[in-house]
Order: C-alpha cells, then structure tokens, then sequence
C-alpha cells in the first residue's frame, strides 16, 4: 500500500539511482536461530540480480552482521530507494528503520517485501512505508524503480495503484512462474564468510522450487503462493550451482524431496555435470519413508542432511495438524536417514495439551530413535494460516506483538500446566536431547570440537532466552 504524504523525490532524472536493500537484525525478544545459524539474504541477492533499469546502482546491508546504526549506511549510500524485507517478527523494526531513514531524508522512498508482506501486507501500515509488496516481488519492484525514476514530485505524491503492490480492495495475482537470472551474491561478498548453518559452514543458499504441495493447516509455506506449487527449470539449477562457491549449499524449498522424476533427473544432471557439493534440504517423512533407494541415491551425490517435520510422536497431533503422515512412517524415515549417514534435523510442534508426562514421552521417543537435533516450536497460529481464526480468541499473546510471533514463544494458554511450567518443560527436554553426553560425544566425533562449542555458544543464548521467559512467567 502507499503510505507516501509529503515526500519529495532526491532522485534526478539522468542521473545513477542509488538503491540499499536492507536486512534487518531480529529483535532481541525474538527468540531466534540466528544464534546457531545466519544464511545469506537469498531474497534481496535475486533483487539485485534482477533489476532491468539501467544506471541502478545496487548495495545490500545485512543488519545482523553489521555494528553501526541505519542511519550511517543512510548517510554513507544516499540512496534514493530502501528496500527492507523480514518476516512477521520484524514488522516493528522495520516500521521503526522507515522512520528513521525517513528523517534522514523524507524523500527516500521506502519498499517492503518479503513472505509476511505477501500473505498479510496490511501488518505494514506504517506513515513511513511508501510500498509495500504483496506479489510478484522482483517484477514488481522493477516497477517501482521504473515509476520512481519516471516520476515528478507531484507524481508521487498522488501515485497511482503499482501492480503487486498493496492497496486496500486491490486484488494482485501472483504469477506460478519463475524464470528469472541467477541471484548477484556478489552483493555480498564482504558477508559471506559469516553465512552458516548449524555444522554447515560456509553455507550457500538456494531455491528451486517455490511454494508448497501439501496443506498442513499450520503451515505458513502454501500460503505465500496461493495454494500453488511450480518448480524451476534443473537446468537453471545446475548453471547456478556451478556458480556457486560454497561446497555446503542449502536449498530452502518449502518441500524439496517431493518427485521421485524430478530428484532422479536432479541427480544425473549433478553426475553429467561432475558438481560435487554437500546438501541440507526440507523433506517430509513420508516420501523417506516410501522411496528408500531414492534417498540412497541422494546420499550417494551429496545429500547430508535433511529438515524433517516429525511434527509430534502422537497419531492424533498428525491428524488434526492435517499432515497426512503417521508415526510409523516418522520412524522408519529416522531410520533411513540414520542407515545412510543423512543428518536429521527434527522439528517438533508442542500442542498445548500437553502434560508433563508428555513432555516425557517426547523425549524417551526422539531418544530411542536416536535423533540429535530437535526445533521444539510450540503450537503457534500465525495469522495468515488455516488456524487462525480458530485460536484467535485464545492467545496469550498480541496480534501486534510481532516480535514474540517467533514459533518459540508460547501464543496459547497451556491446558494442563502453567506458562512458567511449559517454558521449564521445552527447556528440560532441549537439554535431555541435544546436550545429553551421547548427543555432545557424537557431535564431537562428527565435526570436531570448535564448530560444536561454537554451536553450544549458540545454543546457550537461545536457552537462555527461554529461562527468562520461564522466570517471567
């Protein structure tokens, strides 16, 4: 939506326009996985690599490695254009960055993007935020660009409707394609050697698909594009990886272990071409489960780890989550995993029925199949999702406390324990896993001592985080 009042734009027609692509720093009542990984901002590196304008000159500020205050970037790039992306726990900061770029120079004008902006873009209402983009985000920022550059001051300030932009009753379709260039990482360079994953360092990340095949009723991924799912072209994918330098590359799909045809050809094309890179992907249990000599396959070319959503060791958590998985096939994928030595990244959703004596089963299950590294995220409804509406009357926390939106603090009311008790139980079994002597004994044996203190460092501040929300109550 445009928000742009009294603006004037500092942008001279023939001359460079100077762009700065933010990404902001998480709050620090987040609690975070920043403190046990920071992966490059893949987003902004595809804005970069795709502007059509010419005399567009491109910078990309990443906030969570950097010292120094917006406002010195501000005054050292004088830029005419800000592009900020985040997801639902930085509305605030970046509402708050807006207004501070705005009064360095109010003539800045300010564009929000990223998945929040596309599936909830009214949580960006802000006298600070000029655009905010709510589909088709390369195509529709090249817009903005086009209409900036274009554009007197008069123009501005009575603009028309951008397409993919938000404007209340304005309905933009997103277009299920995408074949656009490679993302510049050289925008980045001075960052790379920060940008890691858990045990996978230096990282690279990359996307080849988008969207989501399947409709968990808690998941945040489908609703981005609508309920679509469409995949880029494996040639498009193996030029980007021979691009890439990083030998750890870390594909975000939504769902990457999805077609069998697909991860076939995937894997021939990687042979046919000798690129020999190590893989942390998203896959569901249920396809491990059913394709076992297919995950052998991957495991052969490099696949060494995956992001599973074991969800709950409950049956019935599976049925009304509609995840359409059972805990038969959780198990035997663990097993699978394990037998060809593909690290297993478990995610766990803790539903607020839960009673002590679950919290104890959880654990004797994720230890009797042996799994090292649990993400306990407590039931959360994000809006946006399935579920909202149908806890919204329940939570604990505020539609606009955006920074506790974080899938880690709690949003609904425990039935069967206090807040304070839930907070010490996620604690607990955090502990009972991944810091148990075998789990630290095989961590070390895998990767060597530095990278698991490192991981420990990290692991602590996160801990740490949940002890004060257990003391707070």
């Amino acid at each position: 939506m445009v928000y742009a009042l009294n603006i004037f734009i500092s942008y001279e027609k023939g001359g460079r326009m100077n762009i700065l692509l933010i990404r902001p720093k998480p709050s620090n009542e987040t609690i975070g996985l920043q403190h046990v990984m920071i992966c490059e901002p893949l987003e902004l590196e595809y804005l970069a690599g795709n502007i059509t304008q010419e005399d567009v000159n491109i910078v990309i500020i990443d906030m969570i490695i950097e010292k120094k205050p917006v406002e010195y970037f501000i005054n050292k790039h004088k830029p005419d254009m800000v592009g900020l992306t985040g997801y639902i726990t930085h509305i605030k900061i970046i509402k708050e960055f807006s207004r501070r770029i705005k009064s360095v120079n109010p003539g800045i004008v300010i564009v929000v993007g990223g998945v929040h902006a596309e599936v909830m873009p009214v949580d960006f209402n802000s006298p600070y935020i000029d655009y905010v983009v709510e589909a088709n985000p390369i195509d529709t920022f090249n817009e903005i660009i086009s209409h900036v550059k274009s554009s007197t001051e008069n123009d501005i300030n009575h603009q028309p409707h951008i397409r993919g932009t938000y404007r209340l009753g304005i309905a933009n379709l997103k277009r299920p394609l995408f074949d656009y260039s490679q993302p510049d990482r050289s925008k980045v360079d001075r960052y790379r050697s920060h940008y890691y994953y858990m045990f996978h360092n230096p990282c690279a990340l990359m996307k080849t698909s988008f969207g989501c095949p399947y409709h968990c009723s808690f998941c945040f991924c489908k609703e981005i594009t609508d309920g679509k799912y469409y995949e880029r072209s494996l040639d498009s994918v193996i030029e980007e990886l021979k691009n890439i330098e990083e030998k750890e590359i870390y594909i975000v799909d939504d769902d990457f272990l999805y077609s069998r045809d697909r991860l076939n050809a995937f894997c021939d094309k990687l042979q046919e071409n000798n690129i020999k890179k190590r893989f942390l992907v998203y896959g569901r249990a249920d396809f491990i489960a059913n394709n076992e000599d297919l995950i052998e396959r991957l495991a052969n070319i490099g696949l060494s780890a995956v992001i599973v959503g074991l969800e709950s060791y409950r049956d019935k958590d599976l049925d009304s989550y509609n995840k359409h998985t059972s805990i038969e096939e959780n198990e035997k994928a663990v097993e699978i995993l394990k037998k060809y030595d593909i690290e297993l990244y478990a995610t766990l959703i803790l539903p607020m029925d839960f009673t002590k004596k679950d919290f104890i089963s959880l654990g004797l299950w994720i230890k009797k199949l042996g799994i090292k590294f649990v993400n306990l995220q407590p039931l959360t409804p994000l809006p946006g999702t399935d579920i909202f509406s149908e806890y919204e009357k329940d939570l604990i926390i505020k539609r606009d406390d955006y920074e506790k939106w974080d899938l880690a603090h709690l949003a609904l009311k425990p039935i069967h324990l206090s807040v304070r008790a839930y907070y010490w139980e996620i604690i607990k079994l955090y502990y009972r896993i991944v810091m148990s002597p075998a789990s630290v004994k095989g961590m070390i044996r895998k990767y060597g001592l530095g990278p698991v203190l490192k991981l420990s460092k990290g692991s602590f501040f996160v801990t740490w985080q949940y002890f004060l929300k257990f003391f707070k109550g």
